[in-house]
């Protein structure tokens, strides 16, 4: 399941969500990302940053990219790569 908003004021939107394949790899410019789930969510500019949830409530991963061009594929950054790059933020 992904949960959203929208900026035309359409909040706590629900999609589906569910995860077509898992463990792409996804370079959007110059920047390379791995752990990426391909997903049918519905993605678009504006709402995209919502988290992706199991059926068990836990977060799987972040909705972060659509390829318009492939007939708006979404992907979402792993939850695993989102902590190993947010400790780097973290203060100790």
């Amino acid at each position: 399941m992904a949960t959203g908003g929208s900026p035309l004021g359409l909040e706590n939107s629900v999609t589906a969500g569910i995860i077509s394949a898992k463990n792409r790899r996804l370079q959007v410019a110059k920047r390379m990302y791995e752990e990426i789930f391909q997903t049918d969510a519905a993605i678009n500019p504006g709402n995209s940053g919502g988290p992706l949830i199991n059926l068990n409530g836990e977060v799987v991963g972040l909705n972060a990219f659509i390829i318009q061009s492939s007939q708006c594929l979404g992907f979402a950054i792993g939850i695993d790569a989102l902590k190993m790059q947010l400790e780097q933020y973290v203060f100790k």
